[in-house]
């Protein structure tokens, strides 16, 4: 029959990580069709996969106007732009790769789950962290009881103070307006996580604080300019916008440069420096979204769960995790090739390797999140050539959930209440 066809709407970061999966398996899947409305990205995007020009669009109606062209849609529009995409070639047969967050409010991810549901397409939402190998090594163990009862799980996001500067304060992801709070776009991925991990039990009740404490104009220095390159005191800020040019000095052209520009040199980022937003001081207020947060949780078996996100951190997301059970621990730093376990009763120490499966994912173009960019796309490919939605973790049902959580984690911090979870989607 040949490999799945794919429209890719969206060719910027997320899109081509996701399109590369053609390139790795082209015996499964053929990209067939682009949208994207930036002449530089779509151009660069159309000669990477040999797309005839009547294969490249600017906007992505257009190629919902015309006969259904390919089996799947890989939606990674920005986010508050995924609901008319995704409602629109669902309903015109298409199985959906959407970016995360699913949508920006809950009506929308219930729409978008019930569309789907409705229109009998497969649905997979990127939320990458259930796909590496040490949630499903951690989410094996847990399920198969080694651990005893889990009574609390503690999981720890360390953005990356530079990542934190790049994608939230100066990035796409900055304010609440043009995209949505920080917990929903960067810590969706963790939030569905926990779910997974408590898959057993409900969530009964979540507290949340956090807030914007530091990325703001009461903290920029004294004789700080508003442009990086204009300032006299750049190169005492460990957040200065020099760290593009110095990037594309040493060769290095990908993420977070190639975002500034899609063929990145030291003139066109010099130009993107002088005149965008990633030139300008992170304390010059153009941000609103949190830079820490914790979201407490409580589950109907009695289980409590704590999740932190902070920007200030050396690690740059590679997750930290403990759970405790009634007879034994598990730890797991996420850029670890292994799982620790603690049992109560024998005292004993033991590590499960993970190095054969990182290995087969870091082998891959799709080496993004620790190799989870490969097994969502490997799982999606699979359930689609198999028909079969159950072959996706982060299906209809599990993602409207942990979007639900995440919206309701929101509540509690802005209204600074404890939320009782009523309406849970389980």
């Amino acid at each position: 029959m040949g490999p799945l066809k794919a429209v890719v709407i969206g060719a910027g970061n997320r899109g081509n990580n996701y399109s590369d999966f053609a390139l790795d398996e082209p015996d499964r899947l053929k990209v067939v069709a682009v949208a994207e409305p930036r002449t530089r990205f779509r151009e660069k995007f159309a000669k990477k996969f040999s797309l005839a020009p009547n294969q490249v669009f600017k906007d992505w109606t257009e190629i919902a106007a015309l006969d259904k062209m390919a089996d799947i849609a890989i939606i990674t529009t920005p986010d508050q732009l995924h609901v008319a995409p995704c409602l629109a070639f669902a309903k015109g047969g298409y199985h959906i790769l959407l970016e995360k967050p699913m949508a920006v409010s809950y009506e929308d991810c219930k729409a978008i789950f019930s569309t789907c549901e409705s229109c009998d397409v497969i649905l997979a939402v990127c939320h990458v962290l259930r796909y590496t190998p040490q949630a499903r090594k951690i989410k094996e163990l847990i399920d198969s009881g080694v651990i005893g009862e889990v009574m609390n799980i503690q999981l720890l996001e360390p953005i990356g103070a530079k990542h934190f500067a790049h994608s939230y304060v100066r990035g796409n992801w900055r304010d609440r307006d043009t995209s949505a709070f920080s917990l929903l776009t960067k810590s969706c991925h963790d939030i569905d996580l926990i779910s997974s991990f408590m898959s057993g039990s409900k969530c009964i009740q979540v507290s949340s604080f956090g807030s914007l404490q530091h990325f703001k104009p009461a903290n920029k220095p004294t004789g700080a300019a508003s442009r990086c390159l204009d300032c006299s005191v750049s190169s005492k800020c460990p957040y200065s916008a020099q760290m593009y040019l110095d990037l594309v000095q040493a060769g290095h052209t990908g993420w977070p440069v190639k975002v500034l520009h899609a063929e990145p040199d030291i003139e066109n980022i010099t130009e993107a420096l002088r005149v965008g937003p990633y030139g300008q001081c992170v304390y010059e207020g153009l941000n609103d979204v949190c830079d820490n947060q914790v979201v407490n949780m409580q589950f109907d078996n009695g289980a409590s769960v704590s999740f932190t996100m902070v920007a200030g951190t050396e690690k740059v997301c590679q997750r930290q995790v403990r759970v405790f059970g009634s007879k034994g621990e598990l730890s797991c730093d996420f850029d670890s090739n292994h799982v620790r376990m603690f049992d109560f009763l024998s005292e004993e120490r033991t590590k499960t390797s993970l190095l054969e499966e990182m290995t087969c994912a870091q082998s891959s173009r799709l080496s993004g999140h620790g190799g989870a960019d490969f097994f969502t796309m490997e799982s999606f490919v699979n359930a689609v050539e198999n028909k079969d939605q159950s072959l996706v973790l982060t299906g209809p049902k599990e993602s409207l959930l942990s979007h639900y959580l995440c919206f309701m984690a929101e509540k509690s911090r802005t209204e600074n209440k404890i939320i009782q979870l009523t309406d849970a989607p389980y």
